[in-house]
């Protein structure tokens, strides 16, 4: 199985669809992602991009609201927190690494820091 993702025009996932094989393939049996891009278009209409569940196509499997961007041909996940940044990987970096001490961590925008998560307290706010 093939798993295609549509994008709308500014990027952002829609909606992410599993395809059949036969779909994505040419008459000698290979896969081609240009294959399942046109099943999917032509059942659905829309752009599509493939996603793998491994992340060996475009970094990432594909989320609703997740982001394709063209210039990493990545899935991008949304921004959890202004202050972060996007590494090499496509991935969220917090602007201070969490500290590896055992102890669980939430990150506190406000004081722009992690914070020992306790059972009262969701992303360093008390609940």
């Amino acid at each position: 199985m093939a798993h295609f993702a549509e994008i709308d025009s500014n990027g952002v996932v829609q909606r992410v669809i599993v395809v059949a094989n036969k779909d994505t393939a040419d008459v000698n049996g290979n896969e081609s992602e240009a294959i399942g891009v046109a099943f999917c278009q032509k059942l659905l209409g829309g752009n599509w991009k493939q996603t793998s569940y491994n992340g060996n196509i475009r970094k990432h499997y594909a989320g609703i609201g997740h982001t394709y961007d063209a210039g990493y041909d990545a899935f991008i996940a949304p921004k959890p927190y202004p202050s972060w940044k996007l590494d090499a990987d496509c991935n969220w970096q917090a602007p201070v690494p969490m500290p590896e001490n055992g102890q669980m961590y939430s990150w506190d925008e406000a004081v722009g820091d992690w914070v020992v998560a306790t059972e009262s307290t969701v992303d360093g706010v008390p609940v």
